[in-house]
Protein backbone atom coordinates (compact mmCIF):
# COMPACT_ATOMS: atom_id res chain seq x y z
CA UNK A 1 0.00 0.00 0.00
CA UNK A 2 2.66 2.76 0.77
CA UNK A 3 4.84 1.29 -2.38
CA UNK A 4 1.13 2.12 -4.75
CA UNK A 5 0.35 5.37 -2.19
CA UNK A 6 4.08 6.86 -3.15
CA UNK A 7 3.52 6.34 -6.38
CA UNK A 8 0.45 8.15 -6.36
CA UNK A 9 2.20 11.45 -5.04
CA UNK A 10 4.70 11.25 -7.74
CA UNK A 11 2.53 10.88 -10.20
CA UNK A 12 0.79 14.06 -8.94
CA UNK A 13 3.64 16.01 -8.79
CA UNK A 14 4.36 15.27 -11.99
CA UNK A 15 1.19 16.50 -13.79
CA UNK A 16 1.79 19.61 -11.32
CA UNK A 17 4.92 20.54 -12.35
CA UNK A 18 3.45 19.63 -16.11
CA UNK A 19 0.39 22.24 -15.18
CA UNK A 20 2.31 3.40 18.42
CA UNK A 21 2.43 1.91 21.41
CA UNK A 22 -1.36 2.02 20.67
CA UNK A 23 -3.68 1.06 23.28
CA UNK A 24 -6.61 -0.80 21.27
CA UNK A 25 -7.50 -4.54 19.87
CA UNK A 26 -11.27 -4.31 18.60
CA UNK A 27 -11.86 -6.28 21.72
CA UNK A 28 -9.04 -5.28 23.67
CA UNK A 29 -9.51 -4.35 27.66
CA UNK A 30 -6.37 -1.76 27.78
CA UNK A 31 -7.40 1.69 28.59
CA UNK A 32 -5.66 4.87 28.59
CA UNK A 33 -2.56 5.42 30.42
CA UNK A 34 -3.48 8.56 32.68
CA UNK A 35 -6.76 10.38 33.31
CA UNK A 36 -5.96 14.56 31.74
CA UNK A 37 -5.35 16.52 34.92
CA UNK A 38 -5.54 20.33 33.61
CA UNK A 39 -2.43 22.69 34.35
CA UNK A 40 -3.33 24.83 36.77
CA UNK A 41 -0.83 27.68 35.53
CA UNK A 42 -2.37 27.44 32.46
CA UNK A 43 -5.11 29.78 30.99
CA UNK A 44 -8.85 28.87 31.45
CA UNK A 45 -10.88 27.49 28.27
CA UNK A 46 -12.28 29.93 26.19
CA UNK A 47 -16.19 29.69 26.40
CA UNK A 48 -17.66 28.54 23.11
CA UNK A 49 -20.06 31.71 22.36
CA UNK A 50 -22.91 29.27 21.31
CA UNK A 51 -24.62 32.28 19.47
CA UNK A 52 -27.61 32.11 17.13
CA UNK A 53 -26.84 30.71 13.64
CA UNK A 54 -23.61 30.16 14.12
CA UNK A 55 -21.88 26.93 12.69
CA UNK A 56 -20.78 24.24 15.24
CA UNK A 57 -19.45 21.19 14.44
CA UNK A 58 -17.82 18.43 15.96
CA UNK A 59 -14.26 16.23 14.06
CA UNK A 60 -12.54 13.80 15.37
CA UNK A 61 -10.95 10.64 13.74
CA UNK A 62 -9.78 6.82 14.08
CA UNK A 63 -12.57 5.64 15.84
CA UNK A 64 -14.27 2.41 14.62
CA UNK A 65 -12.98 0.07 16.93
CA UNK A 66 -15.79 -0.83 18.82
CA UNK A 67 -14.37 -1.41 22.04
CA UNK A 68 -15.47 0.26 25.72
CA UNK A 69 -12.75 3.26 25.08
CA UNK A 70 -14.67 4.67 21.76
CA UNK A 71 -18.34 4.20 23.34
CA UNK A 72 -17.46 6.13 26.48
CA UNK A 73 -15.89 8.89 24.16
CA UNK A 74 -19.12 8.67 22.19
CA UNK A 75 -20.57 9.48 25.04
CA UNK A 76 -19.05 11.64 26.02
CA UNK A 77 -19.75 13.78 22.86
CA UNK A 78 -23.19 12.85 23.59
CA UNK A 79 -23.36 14.89 26.48
CA UNK A 80 -21.59 17.82 24.76
CA UNK A 81 -24.37 17.86 22.93
CA UNK A 82 -26.97 18.62 25.24
CA UNK A 83 -25.18 21.99 25.87
CA UNK A 84 -23.27 22.68 22.59
CA UNK A 85 -25.79 21.58 19.34
CA UNK A 86 -23.69 20.81 17.37
CA UNK A 87 -25.28 20.00 13.70
CA UNK A 88 -22.34 18.29 11.71
CA UNK A 89 -19.58 15.49 12.37
CA UNK A 90 -16.14 15.75 10.29
CA UNK A 91 -14.97 11.98 10.38
CA UNK A 92 -11.48 11.98 9.80
CA UNK A 93 -11.01 8.34 8.32
CA UNK A 94 -10.09 5.04 9.71
CA UNK A 95 -13.76 5.20 10.47
CA UNK A 96 -13.81 1.04 10.99
CA UNK A 97 -11.16 -1.20 11.44
CA UNK A 98 -12.64 -4.29 11.78
CA UNK A 99 -14.67 -4.37 7.94
CA UNK A 100 -17.15 -3.31 6.60
CA UNK A 101 -20.10 -6.63 7.48
CA UNK A 102 -23.36 -4.78 8.74
CA UNK A 103 -22.72 -5.15 11.96
CA UNK A 104 -19.44 -3.88 12.00
CA UNK A 105 -21.32 -0.28 10.63
CA UNK A 106 -23.34 -1.25 13.71
CA UNK A 107 -20.81 -1.51 16.69
CA UNK A 108 -18.32 0.84 15.00
CA UNK A 109 -20.43 3.35 14.39
CA UNK A 110 -24.28 3.48 15.03
CA UNK A 111 -24.51 2.38 18.49
CA UNK A 112 -21.98 4.16 19.58
CA UNK A 113 -23.34 7.31 18.31
CA UNK A 114 -26.91 6.96 18.15
CA UNK A 115 -27.65 9.83 20.70
CA UNK A 116 -26.59 11.86 17.89
CA UNK A 117 -27.54 10.44 14.88
CA UNK A 118 -31.27 10.29 16.65
CA UNK A 119 -30.48 14.04 16.88
CA UNK A 120 -30.22 14.70 13.73
CA UNK A 121 -26.36 15.68 13.58
CA UNK A 122 -25.17 14.80 10.02
CA UNK A 123 -21.80 12.80 9.63
CA UNK A 124 -19.81 13.19 7.04
CA UNK A 125 -16.57 10.82 6.65
CA UNK A 126 -13.17 10.90 4.82
CA UNK A 127 -11.46 7.54 3.89
CA UNK A 128 -8.64 7.19 6.39
CA UNK A 129 -5.96 3.83 5.14
CA UNK A 130 -8.07 1.10 6.92
CA UNK A 131 -11.16 1.35 5.36
CA UNK A 132 -13.23 -0.26 2.74
CA UNK A 133 -13.73 2.49 -0.04
CA UNK A 134 -17.31 1.02 -0.30
CA UNK A 135 -17.45 2.96 2.52
CA UNK A 136 -18.22 5.77 0.65
CA UNK A 137 -22.04 4.40 -0.27
CA UNK A 138 -22.60 4.33 3.09
CA UNK A 139 -25.57 6.20 3.72
CA UNK A 140 -25.24 7.58 7.13
CA UNK A 141 -21.80 9.02 5.90
CA UNK A 142 -23.16 11.08 3.55
CA UNK A 143 -20.11 10.86 0.61
CA UNK A 144 -23.09 9.36 -1.73
CA UNK A 145 -20.71 7.41 -3.63
CA UNK A 146 -17.61 9.75 -3.66
CA UNK A 147 -14.39 8.78 -2.13
CA UNK A 148 -13.58 12.92 -2.21
CA UNK A 149 -16.20 15.48 -1.75
CA UNK A 150 -16.95 18.96 -1.06
CA UNK A 151 -20.19 20.50 0.90
CA UNK A 152 -21.46 23.51 2.29
CA UNK A 153 -22.80 24.01 5.75
CA UNK A 154 -26.27 24.31 5.99
CA UNK A 155 -26.51 28.02 6.03
CA UNK A 156 -23.68 29.86 7.13
CA UNK A 157 -20.77 30.69 4.41
CA UNK A 158 -18.56 27.96 5.21
CA UNK A 159 -17.20 25.05 2.49
CA UNK A 160 -15.58 22.17 3.72
CA UNK A 161 -13.22 19.64 1.48
CA UNK A 162 -13.06 16.24 1.75
CA UNK A 163 -10.09 14.43 0.76
CA UNK A 164 -8.68 10.47 -0.27
CA UNK A 165 -5.15 10.76 0.79
CA UNK A 166 -4.54 7.65 0.75
CA UNK A 167 -3.96 7.28 -2.94
CA UNK A 168 -4.13 10.85 -4.03
CA UNK A 169 -3.96 10.51 -7.85
CA UNK A 170 -3.65 13.50 -10.28
CA UNK A 171 -7.43 13.70 -11.24
CA UNK A 172 -8.42 14.39 -7.41
CA UNK A 173 -5.69 17.32 -6.97
CA UNK A 174 -6.92 18.82 -10.29
CA UNK A 175 -10.44 18.91 -8.75
CA UNK A 176 -9.56 20.32 -5.64
CA UNK A 177 -8.03 23.07 -6.92
CA UNK A 178 -11.08 23.70 -9.58
CA UNK A 179 -13.30 23.87 -6.03
CA UNK A 180 -11.23 25.60 -4.31
CA UNK A 181 -11.04 28.00 -7.38
CA UNK A 182 -15.36 28.39 -7.66
CA UNK A 183 -15.46 28.11 -3.87
CA UNK A 184 -16.86 31.89 -2.79
CA UNK A 185 -17.35 30.92 0.62
CA UNK A 186 -15.70 33.00 2.74
CA UNK A 187 -14.35 29.82 5.18
CA UNK A 188 -12.48 27.12 3.60
CA UNK A 189 -12.08 24.17 5.76
CA UNK A 190 -10.43 20.97 4.28
CA UNK A 191 -10.29 17.65 5.67
CA UNK A 192 -8.50 14.13 5.22
CA UNK A 193 -6.74 11.70 7.45
CA UNK A 194 -3.30 12.00 7.17
CA UNK A 195 -1.95 14.60 8.50
CA UNK A 196 0.64 17.08 6.53
CA UNK A 197 1.92 18.30 9.84
CA UNK A 198 2.40 16.10 13.10
CA UNK A 199 4.95 14.99 15.70
CA UNK A 200 4.00 11.40 16.19
CA UNK A 201 6.40 9.45 16.56
CA UNK A 202 4.73 6.15 14.67
CA UNK A 203 3.58 8.22 11.46
CA UNK A 204 4.36 11.71 11.67
CA UNK A 205 3.94 14.63 8.62
CA UNK A 206 3.50 13.38 5.29
CA UNK A 207 5.60 15.69 3.58
CA UNK A 208 5.15 14.36 0.16
CA UNK A 209 1.41 15.07 0.44
CA UNK A 210 2.06 18.45 2.02
CA UNK A 211 4.43 19.23 -0.78
CA UNK A 212 1.35 18.61 -3.48
CA UNK A 213 -1.79 20.32 -1.10
CA UNK A 214 -0.10 23.15 0.54
CA UNK A 215 0.44 25.36 -1.81
CA UNK A 216 -2.89 25.35 -3.00
CA UNK A 217 -4.06 25.52 0.63
CA UNK A 218 -2.58 28.78 0.78
CA UNK A 219 -2.92 30.19 -2.73
CA UNK A 220 -7.05 29.98 -2.43
CA UNK A 221 -6.90 30.59 1.44
CA UNK A 222 -7.90 27.64 3.29
CA UNK A 223 -8.00 28.83 6.81
CA UNK A 224 -8.20 24.82 8.73
CA UNK A 225 -6.86 21.76 8.19
CA UNK A 226 -8.34 19.06 10.33
CA UNK A 227 -6.35 15.23 9.63
CA UNK A 228 -6.40 11.83 11.86
CA UNK A 229 -4.20 8.79 11.48
CA UNK A 230 -1.81 9.72 15.14
CA UNK A 231 -3.72 8.67 17.22
CA UNK A 232 -3.91 11.63 19.72
CA UNK A 233 -4.80 15.31 19.85
CA UNK A 234 -2.19 17.77 18.25
CA UNK A 235 -2.54 21.72 17.72
CA UNK A 236 -0.14 22.57 15.31
CA UNK A 237 1.36 25.62 15.43
CA UNK A 238 0.28 28.29 12.43
CA UNK A 239 2.19 26.86 9.13
CA UNK A 240 1.73 29.69 6.31
CA UNK A 241 -1.16 31.31 8.39
CA UNK A 242 -3.12 27.80 8.01
CA UNK A 243 -4.25 26.25 11.32
CA UNK A 244 -3.83 22.44 11.35
CA UNK A 245 -4.99 19.98 14.11
CA UNK A 246 -4.17 16.04 14.37
CA UNK A 247 -7.67 14.57 16.08
CA UNK A 248 -7.22 10.58 15.65
CA UNK A 249 -8.18 9.40 19.12
CA UNK A 250 -11.81 9.00 18.38
CA UNK A 251 -11.37 5.46 19.16
CA UNK A 252 -7.66 4.74 19.44
CA UNK A 253 -5.20 5.83 21.44
CA UNK A 254 -0.88 6.36 21.03
CA UNK A 255 -0.20 6.93 24.33
CA UNK A 256 3.02 9.08 24.79
CA UNK A 257 3.63 8.88 20.94
CA UNK A 258 3.80 12.54 20.44
CA UNK A 259 7.47 14.13 20.09
CA UNK A 260 7.72 16.30 23.23
CA UNK A 261 11.13 18.14 21.53
CA UNK A 262 8.75 18.49 18.08
CA UNK A 263 9.31 22.69 17.22
CA UNK A 264 5.30 21.76 15.14
CA UNK A 265 3.50 21.92 18.53
CA UNK A 266 1.31 24.18 20.13
CA UNK A 267 -0.47 21.81 21.96
CA UNK A 268 -1.08 18.04 22.67
CA UNK A 269 -2.30 15.29 24.51
CA UNK A 270 -1.74 11.29 24.26
CA UNK A 271 -2.84 10.53 27.99
CA UNK A 272 -6.66 9.93 26.89
CA UNK A 273 -8.36 10.18 23.98
CA UNK A 274 -10.31 13.03 22.56
CA UNK A 275 -12.43 15.34 20.36
CA UNK A 276 -12.59 18.88 18.72
CA UNK A 277 -16.00 20.71 18.74
CA UNK A 278 -15.53 24.14 17.36
CA UNK A 279 -18.09 27.08 16.66
CA UNK A 280 -17.66 29.59 13.62
CA UNK A 281 -18.98 33.15 14.31
CA UNK A 282 -18.68 35.71 10.94
CA UNK A 283 -14.27 35.59 10.74
CA UNK A 284 -13.89 33.80 13.59
CA UNK A 285 -13.72 30.01 14.95
CA UNK A 286 -13.61 29.31 18.16
CA UNK A 287 -12.53 25.84 19.55
CA UNK A 288 -12.49 23.17 22.43
CA UNK A 289 -10.67 19.87 22.73
CA UNK A 290 -12.35 17.30 24.68
CA UNK A 291 -11.42 14.28 26.69
CA UNK A 292 -12.74 11.08 27.28
CA UNK A 293 -13.89 12.06 30.59
CA UNK A 294 -15.39 15.58 30.06
CA UNK A 295 -12.19 17.88 30.18
CA UNK A 296 -11.32 20.63 28.08
CA UNK A 297 -7.75 20.25 26.89
CA UNK A 298 -7.02 22.83 24.36
CA UNK A 299 -8.97 25.65 23.50
CA UNK A 300 -9.12 28.86 21.36
CA UNK A 301 -9.52 31.06 18.40
CA UNK A 302 -8.54 31.08 15.04
CA UNK A 303 -9.18 34.10 12.78
CA UNK A 304 -10.44 33.14 8.68
CA UNK A 305 -7.76 33.56 6.66
CA UNK A 306 -7.96 36.51 4.05
CA UNK A 307 -5.87 38.05 1.10
CA UNK A 308 -4.51 41.40 1.00
CA UNK A 309 -7.73 43.04 -0.25
CA UNK A 310 -9.54 41.73 3.16
CA UNK A 311 -11.62 39.68 0.49
CA UNK A 312 -11.17 36.02 0.85
CA UNK A 313 -10.23 35.38 -2.62
CA UNK A 314 -6.95 34.99 -3.60
CA UNK A 315 -4.85 37.89 -6.14
CA UNK A 316 -4.64 35.10 -8.58
CA UNK A 317 -3.53 36.10 -12.58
Amino acid sequence: MKHHRLVALLLVAVALAGACSVINGLRGTAGPSSIYSPDPKAEPPITLPTAEGSLKFLAFGDFGTATRWQYETAAQMAKTHQTFPFELALLLGDNLYSGSRPQDFVNGFEKPYKPLLDAGVKFYAALGNHDDRNQASYKKFNMEGKQYYSYKAPKQNVRFFVLETTYPEPDQIKWFEDELKASGEDWKIVYMHHPLYSSGGRHGSDVALRDVLEPLLVKYNVSVVFAGHDHFYERIKPQKGIAHFVIGSGGKLAAGNIDRNSPLTARAFDTDYAFLVGEIVADQLYFNAVTRTGGIMDSGIIGRRKDAAGTGVPAVK
